[in-house]
C-alpha cells in the first residue's frame, strides 16, 4: 500500500521542525520531502511506555493496545512479571502470543524475580534455566527489573546467573532499587543493571545517573514521580525515559505518555528533549523495532494537533492507521488458547479473619499498623492502641484503623491479618486478586463479615476486584490469571471506574483505592507490608542488606 501524509515534521534526532510530505510504501517510510507549505498539524515519532506491567491495566495485551494507540502509543517495554508469578512461563508465552494478534509493538522481557521474595507464596518459580530459555527466544527483548537487590549485593548464584545470561546475549537488564544509595548502589549498578524506575527524589536519581544508570520517569495510577523528576530532562535528555509502570484501565482510557509530554512542555522544557525521552531513548536502549521517522524506517508515527496538548489526530503503526480522532481502529481480537489461571483455595468464613487480643505483645499496648500513602508504593509504620471487643481486635473506623487481610489463593492456608490506616472506609470492604507481586487475595474492611464476603466473591470468580456493603455486592471478574479480563477494554474501564467510585463512596479518600490496595502486599517496597505469611518489615530487611559491602 502506498500513500503520503503532509504536516510539520518534528525531526527529534536533528532538532528541527519543517513542513514535509512523508511517503509510505509497504509499511515503511519511503521518502520525506520538504515542502514550502506549512501545515496546521505536526508529525511525530510514536510514543513509547518504557516500563509497564500490561496486567495492571486489567486487560490482555490486545485490549491494552486498542486503548493505548488512541493516545499515540505505538510500543511498550512490557514486564510480564505479574502473570509469571501466577502462571510461570506459560503466562509469559500467553502475553507474547496474544500481543501478536494486534498491530502494536510489544517488547516483553524475561521476569528476573519470580517469586519476588521467599516471604510470600506465589504460583510459580522461574529459575536461571527457565530464564535462559526465555532469553534465547527472539520475542524476549530484555531481563526485567531486578527487584532482589539484596541478592545482587550478596551474589545470589541463581540471580547472578540470570544477569550474566542477559549480558552475554546482549540484552539489557532493568533495575528496581528504591532508595538504594552509596556503595550498595555502586555494586548493584556494577552488576550490569542499566535502568531504574523507582526513584522518589531528584537526589536519588542524580546519584544513579552518576553511576551510569538511565532513569525512567514514572507516572502511573499508583506511583507518581513525574513532579519530582521531570527537571532531569533538561540536563539528561539522552538518559531519561517516560513510563507508567502500572496503569489501571480508567487511567489508560484517559491518556498515556502523551499526557506526560504535555505536562513537561508546560513546564518550559525544550520540545526536542521531551520527545527524545518519550519517543527515541526507549528505541535506542532496548533496540526496539520501532521507526524514528526517518527514510527506510518502519512507518510508526503520529499526527498531533499541536505541540502543547499533544492531542492525537492519527496513529500509524507499520504504515497502518490504527487510531483516529479518539477512535481505535484495532478490532477486538481473541486470546490464543485456553484462558490461563491458577486459583486453588476454598471459600472462607468470617471467623477466619478474627484477630485475638492475645496477639498483642504483653510488653506493650500498641499494635503495628501499616500506614498507606496516597500516590506512593512505599508505606509507613505506625503503632496504635487497638480496639478490643469480646477478646478480639476489631477495626475502628472512627480512627481509620481498619483490618487488612491476605488470603493465599494457591492453596488452603491460614489467613494473614493485620491493620492499616488511611483507607478511610466507614462501612463494608473491598478486595482484589491483583496484589503485587504474588497476587494472592488482599482485602480491607470495617468488619470480618464484609471482608469475608468480598474475598469469597473473588474465590468464586477465580479472580477480580470486589466490593461489599451490606447486601450490596459488586464484582469485576478478571478470569485471565486472576489479573486480566478478555472483555472489551472500554467496558472494563467503565466498570472499574464504577467500582472505584463505589469504594470512595464507602469513605475512602484515596485517589485510587484498588490500586493502593494492590500494593499493600508488595514486599520489595518498604516499609510495613502484609503477605500471606504475615507482616513484613521491609525497612529492616533493606537496612540489613544495604550494609553488606
Amino acid at each position: 500500500m502506498e500513500y503520503f501524509v503532509r504536516g510539520n515534521l518534528v525531526d527529534v534526532l536533528d532538532g528541527k521542525i519543517y513542513a514535509a510530505t512523508v511517503h509510505v510504501l509497504n509499511g515503511k517510510i519511503a521518502a520525506i520531502e520538504p515542502s514550502d507549505h506549512p501545515a496546521e498539524h505536526y508529525i511525530l515519532p510514536g510514543f513509547i511506555d518504557a516500563h509497564v506491567h500490561i496486567e495492571s491495566s486489567m486487560l490482555i495485551p490486545s485490549e491494552f493496545a486498542r486503548l493505548a494507540v488512541v493516545h499515540g502509543t505505538v510500543a511498550t517495554v512490557s514486564d510480564p512479571h505479574e502473570i509469571a508469578n501466577v502462571c510461570g512461563v506459560d503466562g509469559v508465552e500467553f502475553m507474547i502470543e496474544n500481543g501478536k494478534t494486534v498491530p502494536f509493538k510489544f517488547c516483553f522481557g524475561a521476569p528476573s524475580c519470580v517469586p519476588a521474595t521467599v516471604f510470600e507464596t506465589s504460583g510459580a518459580i522461574l529459575d536461571a534455566d527457565a530464564i535462559e530459555r526465555l532469553l534465547m527466544d527472539g520475542d524476549i527483548g530484555y531481563l526485567t527489573e531486578v527487584m532482589n537487590f539484596p541478592g545482587v549485593l550478596n551474589q545470589d548464584q541463581d540471580l547472578m546467573k540470570k544477569i550474566a545470561l542477559a549480558r552475554r546475549i546482549g540484552k539489557p537488564v532493568d533495575g528496581h532499587a528504591p532508595g538504594l544509595r552509596g556503595e550498595a548502589l555502586r555494586k548493584y549498578v556494577g552488576a550490569g543493571i542499566s535502568t531504574d524506575h523507582e526513584c522518589f527524589t531528584q537526589e536519588e536519581a542524580l546519584e544513579k545517573l552518576g553511576y551510569g544508570m538511565k532513569i525512567l520517569i514514572r507516572e502511573g495510577s499508583a506511583a507518581k514521580n513525574f513532579e519530582a523528576l521531570v527537571c532531569l530532562i533538561d540536563q539528561y535528555s539522552e538518559r531519561v525515559m517516560f513510563c507508567s509502570d502500572d496503569k489501571h484501565p480508567d487511567s489508560l482510557a484517559a491518556g498515556h505518555i502523551n499526557q506526560l509530554c504535555a505536562r513537561a512542555v508546560a513546564k518550559g522544557i525544550d520540545i526536542f528533549k521531551v520527545l527524545r525521552a518519550a519517543c527515541i531513548n526507549p528505541v535506542e536502549h532496548y533496540r526496539l523495532k520501532v521507526g524514528l521517522l526517518k527514510s527506510g524506517d518502519p512507518a510508526d508515527f503520529l499526527i498531533v494537533k499541536d505541540l502543547t496538548n499533544f492531542e492525537v489526530l492519527k496513529t500509524y503503526i507499520d504504515g497502518r492507521l490504527v487510531a483516529e480522532n479518539g477512535t481505535t481502529y484495532i478490532p477486538r481480537g481473541k486470546h490464543t488458547g485456553d484462558i490461563i489461571n491458577n486459583f486453588n483455595c476454598s471459600k472462607k468464613t468470617a471467623a477466619d479473619f478474627t484477630v485475638p487480643a492475645s496477639a498483642i505483645s504483653v510488653s506493650r499496648k500498641e499494635i503495628p499498623v501499616i500506614e498507606a500513602r496516597d500516590g506512593q508504593l512505599i508505606t509507613g509504620t505506625l503503632y496504635m492502641e487497638p480496639k478490643i471487643i469480646d477478646g478480639n481486635i476489631q477495626s475502628d473506623s472512627e480512627r481509620d484503623l481498619l483490618k487488612i487481610a491476605v488470603v493465599n489463593r494457591y492453596l488452603n492456608a491460614p489467613v494473614a491479618t493485620a491493620f492499616i490506616k488511611n483507607f478511610g472506609l466507614k462501612t463494608g470492604a473491598i478486595a482484589s486478586s491483583v496484589a503485587h507481586d504474588s497476587h494472592n487475595i488482599v482485602a480491607v474492611g470495617v468488619d470480618e463479615a464484609s471482608i469475608c464476603s468480598a474475598v469469597n466473591l473473588l474465590i468464586n470468580s477465580k479472580g477480580g476486584i470486589s466490593l461489599v456493603n451490606g447486601k450490596e455486592e459488586q464484582l469485576l471478574a478478571l478470569p485471565v490469571g486472576g489479573l486480566m479480563s478478555d472483555s472489551d477494554g472500554y467496558e472494563v474501564a467503565r466498570k472499574y471506574s464504577e467500582m472505584d467510585a463505589a469504594a470512595k463512596a464507602l469513605g475512602s479518600e484515596l485517589a485510587s483505592p484498588y490500586m493502593t490496595l494492590s500494593f499493600m502486599s508488595l514486599l520489595v517496597i518498604p516499609e510495613l507490608k502484609l503477605s500471606d505469611k504475615g507482616l513484613f518489615d521491609g525497612l529492616k530487611f533493606r537496612h540489613l542488606y544495604a550494609t553488606v559491602t
